[in-house]
């Protein structure tokens, strides 16, 4: 009891909002006599060297961060300065980054404490080219460092894909050697309303928080420049449209900062922005004009574990002919409004057409559903039956006896294990959603057709999915149940 009271006076002290999983697993950790090597990885931005530092309260034997885009050279000079630092010696300059760990480990051999802390961070940018670093890095700790009781190396990175590679599931000299990995996820809602209201002091109503989601996503670096007392569009003009705005060059930023050749995952980034469904290999392929599929693979893949994209397989398709579509809201807002743009009114977001932003806002909803899978099985009270989740289409068709059916298109099915298909109607609303005649019998129409060309004999439910609920009238009957904009807010399991 004394030990979680000790715990929890440290979250509060450190002021991290949520994240109360991955605290636990970094308490287990240091518990433990053995070395542990942690990797720490997730999208930039997203709060991974906050979440160490404040969980250690900055108090670490030694902590070095690599430099965006800097010479080896330049960084064995930084990394001798800050052994220095810590060390309160002269240093040597190191040639190596062999000889740079050596000197570390040197320096790490004369402290006494059980217990040692070694945050390395932003790791994929210290790997230089031809600067052996990470060979020098598996040396390091295979030889040494995973033999010292106590030493606690933390290693973190914004690079996913390389960390994942290189670090997580490297099949070379840190292949298994890695303790835990954790990652660190984007908020979901009810962490958003949570750290705006702590760590800002911002109080918004939760169709607000619900659109500042749709910008941002879950992005703590994002949130955390929002201003206490000014209008919510106001804030975004700031952010975005005034000139020099904090966030106009993020987005290339972002790209240049993870990936060697940036250009290939912009364009396909930016061929996925104008496809809401989503597109193909084969149709990305034939977007780019790309004769590689290998590397256009490759770069999917990345994109997938760096946050940017999804992939997932149509209704029945099994892994054949499966999507990729953007899933990461920041980037898709930005394409939508500023991407390629100059001379934008710094007003812009406050005076913005509404129909330019229901455009967008459709799609940005969607997203954040996905998101939010695990609140809606919540609320259809199905977190314990087995889900897939899938979309579907099909185009006009016609039968072999002559029946035409029109093309339908369902952008989220939840399929059971108890023999129930959720189909899932995303509406992003300002008032309860009225469902009229037409719609009405166009959901009908779309379920038949589905049930039609699918073959399936599983029991269709018809769900909505919307902001402030259903409006009850003559077509109401046709819904299944609603899930409001509030089931999204309510906390995943490890918040709780």
């Amino acid at each position: 009891m004394h030990q979680k009271i000790q715990n929890k006076n440290k979250m509060e002290e450190n002021r991290i909002v949520g994240r109360e999983y991955e605290q636990h697993i970094l308490s287990n950790i240091c518990e433990e006599q053995e070395a542990r090597l942690v990797a720490v990885y997730g999208r930039r931005r997203v709060g991974k060297t906050y979440l160490v530092k404040n969980f250690f309260n900055g108090k670490f034997d030694f902590f070095f961060t690599g430099s965006f885009e800097t010479p080896m050279k330049v960084q064995l000079a930084l990394f001798r300065d800050t052994l220095q630092e810590y060390s309160g010696e002269e240093q040597p300059m190191p040639k190596t980054w062999f000889d740079a760990f050596s000197q570390l480990r040197t320096f790490l051999m004369g402290i006494k404490r059980k217990r040692i802390v070694v945050f390395l961070d932003e790791l994929p940018w210290m790997e230089t080219p031809k600067s052996n670093f990470l060979k020098a890095f598996s040396y390091f700790w295979n030889k040494w460092a995973s033999t010292r009781d106590g030493l606690k190396l933390i290693v973190c990175g914004s690079a996913t894909s390389w960390m994942l590679d290189k670090i997580i599931g490297d099949k070379g000299g840190l292949y298994g050697r890695s303790s835990r990995s954790i990652y660190i996820a984007p908020f979901c809602l009810s962490e958003v309303e949570k750290f705006l209201k702590q760590r800002k002091g911002i109080i918004w109503n939760r169709y607000q928080i619900l659109e500042a989601y749709m910008i941002f996503g879950g992005i703590p670096y994002y949130l955390d420049m929002l201003e206490k007392g000014l209008p919510f569009d106001r804030n975004i003009d700031n952010l975005f449209f005034r000139h020099g705005a904090p966030l106009q060059k993020e987005y290339d930023f972002l790209f240049r900062s993870l990936f060697k050749s940036s250009t290939v995952y912009r364009q396909v980034v930016e061929s996925l922005a104008k496809k809401n469904k989503g597109l193909t290999l084969a149709e990305i392929k034939e977007e780019l004009n790309s004769g590689d599929s290998g590397t256009l693979s490759d770069v999917l893949d990345n994109l997938c574990k760096c946050d940017f994209i999804r992939k997932y397989s149509p209704f029945g398709k099994k892994g054949k002919g499966s999507l990729y579509q953007l899933s990461d809201l920041f980037s898709f807002y930005y394409l939508k409004f500023i991407g390629g743009r100059t001379g934008l009114d710094e007003h812009y977001w406050s005076n913005i057409q509404e129909a330019s932003r229901r455009a967008w806002s459709g799609y940005a909803f969607e997203q954040v559903c996905l998101h939010h899978i695990s609140q809606i099985r919540g609320k259809l009270s199905i977190k314990g039956v087995l889900t897939n989740v899938c979309s579907w289409s099909v185009p006009p068709k016609t039968d072999k006896d002559g029946t035409a059916w029109n093309g339908a298109q369902i952008d989220l099915l939840l399929c059971r294990g108890d023999h129930v298909i959720n189909v899932c109607e995303m509406k992003y609303c300002q008032t309860e959603f009225a469902i009229s005649q037409e719609y009405d019998k166009r959901l009908r129409e779309r379920n038949e057709t589905f049930v039609h060309h699918t073959k399936t004999k599983d029991a269709i439910q018809t769900v909505l999915v919307t902001t402030y609920g259903l409006k009850d009238n003559l077509y109401s009957g046709s819904i299944y149940t609603t899930v409001t904009m509030d089931d999204l807010f309510v906390p995943q399991l490890s918040e709780i």
